[in-house]
């Protein structure tokens, strides 16, 4: 099946800026801008296709709950972020099954609208679409610090809470 890294926007870059993007945060979802939640102090952006699945949830979410407090500390990261394009129903269902201790951030890119304007949307049918890559990035006062993506926007190596963790 061909996977195509999405051109809508000019990806993003080290030394960019968040878009001003909404997403959605909790249940009741509640519509947040990019810019406006993560957009001060350090944080870790960690993005998947899709919550359920198995490359997500038997490998990348595992990883980045076992490894947060050695992430935030090393990064000197205020929190961990996991962005997927989902609904809030399901990210948070996702979260409470495999995060219980609330490590990881859960958002909901319900719209792809992150995705898209960051350049990091890639097209799988077999998963309905557009979805987000998979990705690792650091943003230190809404300015992109470091950014991995899966060369073919769905593997599973340099997005990796170990392969970030090696990179501090």
């Amino acid at each position: 099946m061909r996977t195509s890294v999405s051109r809508l926007a000019a990806k993003i870059k080290v030394g960019d800026s968040l878009p001003a993007a909404s997403i959605f945060l909790g249940v009741p979802p509640v519509a947040t801008n990019v810019v406006e939640r993560f957009g001060k102090g350090r944080i870790i952006i960690f993005g998947v296709p899709g919550a359920f699945t198995p490359g997500c949830t038997k490998t990348h979410l595992p990883g980045y709950v076992k490894d947060a407090d050695k992430l935030k500390a090393k990064a000197n990261a205020k929190e961990i972020i996991c962005i997927s394009v989902n609904d809030s129903f399901v990210m948070e269902a996702w979260a409470n099954q495999y995060d219980p201790s609330k490590k990881i951030v859960v958002a909901s890119d319900v719209n792809a609208d992150f995705a898209t304007k960051t350049g990091l949307a890639i097209d799988l049918p077999v998963l309905g679409g557009k979805r987000s890559s998979r990705f690792a990035m650091i943003v230190n006062d809404g300015t992109v610090e470091f950014l991995a993506e899966e060369p073919d926007g769905k593997g599973l190596s340099c997005s990796l809470s170990d392969s970030l963790l090696a990179k501090l």
